[in-house]
């Protein structure tokens, strides 16, 4: 399976998730360093947009505000993503975060979201999210079987059981779902 790995604001492409994707062993992983505060949200996407056709992408992994971007390229691109505390509200979040970006372009790439296919969405948050605290809101517009809510869970993907996660997830997309 092809995977892009997107990171989140201030993180970098080699996170917990690539990690995780790694010691799965299951997959060739494409994850590009993106700059979020020097690139507006339209160039990032046209950016992910050639990857993705590019090196055939076949699954999204998106962090935090890298979650935000696969929930965007899921929704127009109809490919099966997995989001790790994602941000879905990049409008409400940054700006607590210290963003000094505009964040008017992020409001009308939310409405996107409601295109997402509940079968395409897999996601796994931390419950102790000191960072996101809209993940309520995220389970509600993205529930289904495979939403995962980790007591004690934090923001940082290495406070999460990803390996296990995305074992799960791969098994659900190369095995089961095929059938």
């Amino acid at each position: 399976m092809i995977i892009l790995n997107i990171h989140g604001y201030g993180g970098n492409p080699h996170n917990a998730a690539y990690t995780a994707l790694q010691e799965n062993g299951c997959c060739d992983i494409t994850a590009p360093a993106i700059d979020y505060a020097m690139q507006s949200p339209e160039n990032i996407l046209g950016k992910l947009r050639y990857i993705i056709a590019d090196k055939q992408i076949e699954l999204i992994v998106g962090t935090s505000l890298g979650g935000f971007f696969a929930a965007v390229l899921s929704a127009e691109l109809n490919l099966p993503v997995i989001f790790v505390n994602p941000c879905l509200m990049p409008f409400h979040h940054l700006p607590r975060l210290g963003f000094q970006g505009n964040i008017k372009p992020f409001i009308p790439l939310f409405g996107m979201l409601d295109k997402l296919e509940s079968d395409n969405v897999n996601c796994i948050v931390g419950a102790d999210d000191e960072i996101i605290d809209t993940h309520d809101f995220t389970e509600r517009m993205l529930g289904n079987a495979r939403f995962r809510r980790i007591p004690g869970g934090k923001h940082s993907g290495a406070t999460l059981p990803l390996k296990s996660y995305f074992g799960e997830i791969m098994y659900y997309y190369t095995e089961i779902l095929p059938r």
